[in-house]
């Protein structure tokens, strides 16, 4: 594998770099106080700058709009975009309106696509991905409650789901609701397209995560479908193709999480790294000069480059040999990434000292809005188990020599 930038991936890279130092990271601190309801304005004038400089939706096929940018260069574009918390949301690239895409893109019907990819990758509505329920074990999905019955040619949906980020304002969502409840427990579910404002349909809070409820697409919410009545036309993919569907959906997308969240890193560690050279302790020296310090920065620099590594490689081997084929890779960056992203996010807080749990600095967004990422998308717990497991067995019978 080679780890250099393509020629061609480097011109926008730079591009990006530029439009996120001049214009996307200026504008964070508005939108982040004010809320991302209340500043749409600013984010609407930051994406047609996107669209201006032909940036729009890195990861959206070009027969959609987008760059139609691979795995290995969107990773490394979502690098970049995670520098700053509106990065992805301001170039087309957000979640989860980024995995409904590829689904829509792969399982649409051609007036699906007509109705809902279109103007989705175009970023003129939302969308939203309903699948986790309160009552049943996020770890093991296919536990799932809400149902989906068949009648007539419609399906008739119950059940409660939260966590389903950005429902608030989204003009859709992807439900995966049992359709099929005698097949075998990967057969059961279905994805199917609800959108807001059908009977039953109610958004019934946006979820606090730590004190902050947020609003619009920067928020998680809870949802209930009460005798939500939608035809099977609006199916994605055949029945009892949930799981499946799901599956191809989350490889690339823990790619996109890890890829962003190394981008988070880099603009932490910048900022501990400025902290600690410019905060004097004594008339003389700096944060910088002490032994302790040097060694997190040392300890830091040393991670992030191992985890961008581990992702790139991860990142190649799906795009070439495929997700089965990558799967250990997969799981391993999940765990190891968002940890050390976490210990990054703690350890500069600690040495802005009281400034670092301030809103005055980036530092406490991210500590409070990416706590997050060692749970959804499969717990990291579950991820060394089942990777574990996966390469003990291939010990079987070794004698342990």
């Amino acid at each position: 594998m080679d780890f250099a930038i393509p020629a061609d991936l480097a011109p926008v890279l730079d591009k990006i770099e530029r439009l996120l130092t001049e214009d996307v990271i200026p504008a964070e601190h508005e939108v982040l106080t004010r809320g991302f309801v209340a500043a749409a304005p600013v984010l609407d004038a930051l994406r047609a700058k996107v669209k201006a400089a032909g940036l729009w939706a890195p990861q959206v096929p070009k027969d959609v709009g987008g760059m139609g940018l691979g795995l290995v260069a969107h990773g490394l574009v979502s690098e970049k975009l995670g520098r700053s918390p509106i990065g992805h949301y301001v170039f087309g690239a957000q979640a989860p309106d980024a995995g409904n895409l590829e689904i829509l893109h792969k399982y649409g019907t051609p007036e699906q696509k007509t109705q809902w990819l279109e103007p989705l990758a175009a970023g003129d509505i939302r969308s939203c991905f309903s699948m986790t329920e309160p009552d049943s074990p996020g770890s093991n999905p296919v536990i799932l409650t809400t149902t989906a019955v068949s009648d007539g040619d419609d399906y008739v949906i119950n059940g409660v789901k939260w966590f389903t980020s950005g429902a608030d304002g989204a003009a859709f969502a992807i439900v995966m609701a049992v359709t099929n409840p005698d097949a075998a427990k990967h057969g059961r579910a279905s994805m199917i397209i609800v959108p807001q404002g059908t009977p039953g349909f109610e958004l019934v809070r946006n979820i606090p995560i730590m004190g902050d409820a947020g609003g619009g697409w920067a928020s998680h919410g809870e949802v209930s479908y009460t005798d939500v009545r939608v035809p099977k036309t609006n199916r994605l993919g055949p029945e009892g193709a949930g799981f499946l569907i799901a599956q191809e959906r989350l490889g690339p997308g823990r790619i996109h999480h890890c890829m962003r969240w190394i981008g988070i890193c880099e603009r932490v560690f910048d900022t501990m790294c400025a902290r600690a050279a410019f905060r004097k302790i004594d008339e003389e020296k700096t944060l910088a000069s002490r032994q302790i310090i040097q060694a997190w920065v040392a300890e830091a620099r040393a991670e992030i480059d191992a985890a961008r590594l581990m992702v790139l490689h991860a990142a190649w081997k799906l795009e070439h040999q495929g997700f089965h084929a990558a799967r250990d890779q997969v799981s391993l960056i999940k765990f190891y990434v968002s940890d050390v992203m976490m210990r990054l996010i703690d350890r500069a807080i600690q040495v802005h000292g009281a400034l670092g749990v301030t809103s005055d600095t980036v530092l406490a967004h991210y500590y409070v809005h990416e706590r997050g990422a060692r749970i959804y998308d499969g717990p990291d717990e579950v991820h060394k188990m089942v990777v574990a497991r996966r390469i003990l067995k291939r010990y079987d019978g070794g004698g342990g020599r």
